[in-house]
C-alpha cells in the first residue's frame, strides 16, 4: 500500500490526495462506524456492556486501534478495537444475538459503501478503478474527476471491509454469523475451531499464497468486485 501511495504522488499529487483520503474515510467511516454499530446492536439486544465501557459512540478515538490503523494505511488492511459483548446477556439467546451483533459491523461497511456509490450511481460523478489509473488521461481530469476517484476507492474499501469480515474465520465476524446460523449439529464443531481461529486466518493470508491459495484475489476481490459494481450500476 505505502509502494502505491509513492506511485499515486508519482504520478499526481491531487491522485494521492484523493486516494489518501478515501483510506482516511475509510477508517473514520468504515472501521469506527463498524464498531459502533456493534456496540449499539448490542446495546439495543440488552447487553450494556460496550455502553459501559463507552463504545456506544460515533467518535472514531473509542474504536480505533493505532496498530490496526497504522497497518491500514500503510499495509491495506486493519482492525478496530473488538466491541466486549456479553453474550449470555442479548434477549435472543447467546448463538443468535451474537450472530446479529456481528452481522452488524460488515452490514454498516455495506451502508456506507452504498451511500459514498450514489452520486456514481446517479451519474453525478465518473467510477475510477482506484488501483487501475491511467497517468496519461489524468492529464485532463477535472475536479469531479479526482471527486469520482474518492468515492470509487471508498466504495472499493468499504465492500472489502463488509466481505473480508463476512469469511466464516475467528475472529472476523463472519464466523459468529454463521456458527449464529447453522444448524447445532454443524455449528457446534465449527466453534470449536475458535481459539484456532487467528492461525487459520495468518495461514491463508501468509502461507496460503506460497502454496498456491489466494483468499483475497480467489475469494475477497471477486466477491468485492461485484458488490461494488452493484452498488455504483458500472
Amino acid at each position: 500500500m505505502f509502494r502505491y501511495y509513492v506511485d499515486l504522488f508519482n504520478i499526481d499529487f491531487f491522485l494521492f490526495l484523493a486516494f489518501a483520503g478515501a483510506v482516511t474515510a475509510a477508517l473514520l467511516l468504515g472501521i469506527a462506524f463498524h464498531e459502533f454499530c456493534h456496540a449499539f446492536t448490542s446495546s439495543q439486544l440488552g447487553d450494556q456492556t460496550a455502553r459501559n465501557l463507552g463504545r456506544v459512540t460515533l467518535n472514531p478515538l473509542a474504536h480505533l486501534d493505532p496498530f490496526g490503523t497504522l497497518l491500514l494505511f500503510f499495509a491495506g488492511f486493519g482492525w478496530g478495537k473488538p466491541v466486549p459483548v456479553n453474550a449470555y446477556a442479548l434477549r435472543n439467546g447467546p448463538r443468535t444475538g451474537m450472530a446479529v451483533v456481528a452481522a452488524a459491523g460488515p452490514v454498516s461497511n455495506l451502508g456506507v459503501a452504498a451511500v459514498m456509490a450514489l452520486p456514481i450511481r446517479l451519474g453525478w460523478t465518473p467510477w475510477h478503478n482506484p488501483f487501475v489509473i491511467n497517468a496519461f488521461a489524468v492529464e485532463s481530469w477535472s475536479a469531479n474527476d479526482y471527486f469520482g476517484l474518492f468515492l470509487s476507492a471508498s466504495v472499493f474499501i468499504n465492500s472489502t471491509l463488509a466481505v473480508f469480515n463476512l469469511l466464516p474465520i475467528a475472529p472476523l465476524d463472519g464466523f459468529k454469523v454463521w456458527v449464529g446460523l447453522l444448524p447445532m449439529e454443524l455449528a457446534r464443531p465449527i466453534a470449536r475451531l475458535e481459539r484456532y481461529g487467528i492461525l487459520i486466518l495468518l495461514g491463508f493470508f501468509f502461507l496460503g499464497p506460497a502454496v498456491g491459495i489466494n483468499v483475497f484475489s480467489e475469494v475477497v476481490r471477486p466477491i468485492v468486485d461485484t458488490v461494488s459494481d452493484s452498488l455504483t450500476g458500472v
